[in-house]
């Protein structure tokens, strides 16, 4: 089987910003993320971040979370339009949990716009569940957060979907991974 197409997932470096920045003021319209905060995160010992590049070195998405003794919050998942529907969010999101079996992260938890169907349905096909919502997270339109986690990553109920689901992905785009 063809693969679509390359990319390449890196930590996310300071040369990044100005790329990541683009695609967060595309992602989020007025209430985005500074590159002040992107700054910070990429200093913050409990936060990983990731670039995605596609194979002409465009910098086409990023994501981050925390890692916070047994669970990670994911701050972040953004792909720039022209790429989006194209497995990179879910290639994101592998790198995630990849990152949290790495270090022994049992649960992963993140909010996500109620009206986000195409994420929400991402989240759900990779285990997660809805556990409530926050009224009126997002400032630009006051909208709903629904909170969402995994059970325990390292359950075999969870890791026989993710291993199902990771060749799955496998035969949809091509991933090099450079993390650390």
């Amino acid at each position: 089987m063809n693969k679509l197409f390359t990319i390449t997932i890196k930590p996310m470096q300071k040369t990044d910003l100005d790329s990541v920045i683009e695609i967060e003021q595309l992602a989020y319209g007025n209430h985005h993320w500074s590159k002040d905060s992107f700054m910070s995160e990429l200093s913050n010992e409990l936060a990983k971040y990731f670039s995605v590049f596609n194979d002409q070195g465009d910098l086409i998405a990023y994501c981050g979370s925390w890692h916070i003794l047994e669970e990670a919050h994911v701050t972040n998942i953004a792909v720039s339009p022209k790429y989006q529907r194209k497995h990179i969010g879910e290639a994101l999101l592998k790198t995630i949990i990849d990152e949290c079996y790495k270090e022994m992260v049992k649960f992963i938890t993140l909010e996500v716009r109620v009206g986000n169907s195409p994420a929400i349905a991402l989240y759900e096909k990779y285990g997660f569940k809805s556990l409530g919502t926050r009224k009126g997270y997002y400032q630009d339109n006051n909208e709903d957060a629904l909170i969402m986690w995994t059970e325990n990553i390292f359950y075999d109920k969870f890791k026989s979907l993710y291993e199902k689901l990771i060749i799955d992905l496998d035969g949809k785009i091509n991933i090099i991974c450079q993390t650390m």
